[in-house]
C-alpha cells in the first residue's frame, strides 16, 4: 500500500484512495479491522489521514463500525447484493433514461471505445480488467445522465457491489453475457431511445439480481 506521497496538502485524499482501493482489489479483506496506527504506519503518515479515511469509509458503507471492536471492512452478503441490485435496478434505468435522452454525436465514440476496452479486457481473461471495463461503461452511463446527484449514488452503490461480488460469488459466463447487454444498451443511448436504454440496462441488472438469488437457493 505504501509508495510515492503526494505533497502534504494532498496527502489525505491520497491516503483514502489508497486504503479504498486495498479495500477494493482485496487486499483488506471483508471483516479485517481498520485500525487507525496500523494503516497509518503501512503508509507512512500521520494518524489523522488514516483516522479520516476509515469515517470516509464508514460513510460509504465500505466499512462498519462495530461497538467497543472498531471499524471493520464490510462484509456484503448475498442478501445485501440483491437489495442492491433492486435498487440499482430503478436508479441505472434513470441514468440510462437520462443518457438517451442527453446523447449526442459527440458521445457515440466514448461510446464504442468503452464497449472494445471491454471485449479485450474480456479476451485477456484478467479479472480486474473486465470489472474495471465493466464498471467504466456504467460509469460513462452515469455521466451522460447529466445529473450528479444520480452518478453519485450510483458510484457508491457500483462500489458496494464490487466488493460483494469480490467475496461472495464469480457468475459463470457472466462477463461475455455483459459485453453483449452493454452492445444493447449502447446502441439504445445512440439511437436516442430512452424507452429502450431503460428497459435494456434494467434487463441487465434483473438478470444480474435473479442469477444471485438462483445461487443463493
Amino acid at each position: 500500500m505504501k509508495d510515492g506521497q503526494p505533497e502534504r496538502n494532498r496527502i489525505g485524499d491520497w491516503a483514502y484512495a489508497k486504503i479504498r482501493d486495498a479495500v477494493l482489489d482485496g487486499e483488506l479483506e471483508p471483516g479485517t479491522r481498520l485500525s487507525v496506527p496500523d494503516l497509518a504506519r503501512r503508509l507512512d503518515i500521520s494518524r489523522s489521514p488514516a483516522r479520516e479515511s476509515i469515517l470516509r469509509l464508514l460513510s460509504e458503507g465500505l466499512a462498519e463500525e462495530i461497538p467497543h471492536r472498531g471499524a471493520f471492512v464490510s462484509d456484503i452478503s448475498v442478501d445485501d447484493l440483491i437489495s442492491i441490485y433492486s435498487v440499482r435496478s430503478v436508479l441505472e434505468g434513470l441514468s440510462a433514461r437520462l443518457a438517451a435522452e442527453n446523447a449526442t454525436h459527440e458521445d457515440e465514440p466514448a461510446l464504442k471505445d468503452a464497449i472494445e476496452v471491454h471485449r479485450a479486457a474480456l479476451a485477456g481473461g484478467d479479472r480486474r480488467e473486465i470489472t474495471e471495463a465493466d464498471m467504466a461503461f456504467h460509469g460513462l452511463v452515469y455521466g451522460m445522465s447529466a445529473n450528479p446527484w444520480l452518478s453519485e449514488a450510483l458510484l457508491r452503490l457500483q462500489s458496494l457491489v464490487r466488493l460483494g461480488m469480490r467475496k461472495t460469488l464469480v457468475i459463470p459466463g457472466s462477463p461475455a453475457h455483459a459485453l453483449s447487454e452493454h452492445e444493447e444498451i449502447r446502441d439504445a443511448i445512440i439511437a436516442g431511445d430512452p424507452d429502450e436504454a431503460e428497459a435494456k440496462i434494467r434487463g441487465h441488472i434483473d438478470r444480474l439480481r435473479e442469477t444471485l438469488r438462483t445461487k443463493r437457493a
